[in-house]
């Protein structure tokens, strides 16, 4: 057997001029929009180099910073490691080291995209009638501080910098699983302008654009040991790898400040006038079956998807859902047959060699019932369709709570207010009065509807829920 000797990732050319921003740079973007984006220019050019943001933390940065921005996407199946470098990264900046550098990066002439994965939490999201929580410490901090610490924070302050330099405004594509993601971006990010400054939100109305889309790649956490997997069987020493499943899927809606984009058509990404349809089919039969997934099969003991997808039950309870609970509310986009669908994700899900820790789904619960499990939910509720295996996703994640406070380890936005319900609750009726009662969860919703049969389906997961750890948070 021929010897491999690893290599360490070296560029070898300059990098490409960066025409995009991206906030978050994390493992998703990297596995996904990075990759189109490098196609793209290899198909057809262009100064599209992917300037990268962290808004908290340097370890992507100190990752790729000795490989100057390289790293290998990895796609992995079960025919094996099949890596490919990726490039267009020309910068990673830390935001909390150096806000200014970040702002000039975004304030640039060349840039003309600013792009952003900071999950469901780093929109600063309300509960309350504007989108925008106000309240929230980081926007508290952005409503004063030229020098952002928010996502919306940070492009508001960006867009007025251009705005003053007489600029055009860059396009703000959010690649976020939230319905109407760039509706809803927008909403936030003129709601804040308009508290820094009125003519600010004026201009943004006018002449930005945001984007909706639908992304869809398995991506699953980076572990040590597939970083040692890829170095034994390919050669390749490369800390700051990613790994992906075959499958991938990009839908955007065609609206770009100066048509100034990309030719992301050249790539069979699909350029769409309304995304809707896709991302609703998305977010409820992907993410909304991930979440019954993470929440059922945590409390089973299973550790992956693919692992949870080994039992028959739950399975079984998945196909149920796809086809009796949550198809019925969607509208089929161009040319999808929903059942073939819902084939191909069940395929997808049982694939081995992506290891998706059902820990990694479950965080967040509280930003990610509501447009995954709530809204159709109560959609068939109200149509007198079948809705008992989404309501025993609820009650799953109810259970879920529990299991987690009693190692101290609830990882959502609302952790201190769910860790004090589940621990104070006094049997399951008060559990599940005080959970319906979260208006960050709930609000706008009939929950008395649900309240008595959601009490009966909390119980048939048991009185004494694990208290094992089933992964790690990342």
């Amino acid at each position: 057997m021929t010897e491999v000797h690893p290599k360490p990732l070296v560029r070898s050319s300059p990098a490409q001029k960066a025409g995009i921003v991206h906030l978050g740079l994390g493992a998703f973007f990297r596995a996904h929009g990075a990759v189109y984006i490098k196609e793209s220019m290899a198909h057809s050019g262009g100064n599209w180099g992917v300037v990268g943001v962290s808004l908290r933390s340097p370890g992507v940065r100190d990752l790729l910073a000795s490989q100057g921005g390289l790293y290998s996407a990895v796609e992995t199946s079960g025919d094996g490691l099949k890596p490919h470098v990726v490039d267009i990264i020309t910068d990673v900046l830390v935001a909390p080291e150096d806000p200014a550098a970040v702002l000039d990066a975004m304030a640039a002439e060349d840039t003309r995209i600013v792009s952003l994965t900071v999950t469901e939490k780093g929109y600063c999201r309300g509960s309350g009638p504007g989108a925008l929580d106000l309240d929230h410490p980081d926007i508290r901090h952005d409503l004063t501080d030229p020098l952002p610490r928010s996502a919306p924070g940070y492009i508001v302050r960006a867009l007025d910098i251009r705005r003053q330099r007489g600029l055009r405004p860059f396009t703000v594509l959010s690649l976020d699983n939230l319905p109407g993601n760039g509706r809803l971006t927008r909403r936030i990010v003129t709601e804040l302008a308009a508290q820094v400054d009125p003519a600010v939100a004026d201009w943004i109305e006018r002449e930005c654009c945001f984007p909706s889309t639908m992304i869809d790649r398995i991506v699953p956490a980076t572990t040590p040991e597939l970083v040692d997997r890829l170095r034994s069987e390919k050669g390749i020493d490369d800390p700051a790898a990613v790994f992906h499943e075959p499958f991938r899927q990009w839908v955007i809606e065609d609206q770009f400040v100066d048509d100034e984009r990309p030719d992301l058509e050249a790539v069979c990404v699909q350029m769409v006038d309304n995304v809707e349809p896709f991302e609703h089919m998305k977010l409820r039969m992907l993410n909304g079956t991930h979440s019954a997934l993470a929440y059922i099969g945590g409390l089973a003991g299973y550790e992956t998807v693919a692992d949870a997808m080994g039992d028959q039950t739950i399975a079984g309870l998945l196909g149920s859902m796809w086809h009796d609970e949550i198809i019925p509310t969607l509208v089929p986009p161009p040319g999808v047959d929903l059942r073939r669908y819902a084939g191909r994700l069940s395929e997808r899900y049982r694939n081995p060699e992506i290891r998706h820790l059902l820990e990694q789904i479950a965080m967040d619960g509280s930003q990610k019932l509501p447009q995954r499990i709530l809204d159709p939910l109560f959609e068939n509720l109200a149509a007198g369709r079948p809705y008992d295996k989404l309501l025993t996703v609820v009650a799953a994640w109810a259970r879920f709570l529990q299991s987690r406070a009693k190692i101290g380890r609830i990882n959502d936005p609302l952790a201190e207010k769910l860790a004090s319900i589940v621990q104070n609750a006094r049997g399951d009726a008060q559990l599940v009065a005080s959970l319906l009662a979260v208006r960050e969860v709930f609000a706008g919703y009939p929950v008395d509807t649900i309240e008595e049969e959601m009490v009966e389906r909390v119980g048939a997961f048991g009185a004494n829920p694990p208290d094992t750890d089933i992964g790690s948070d990342t």
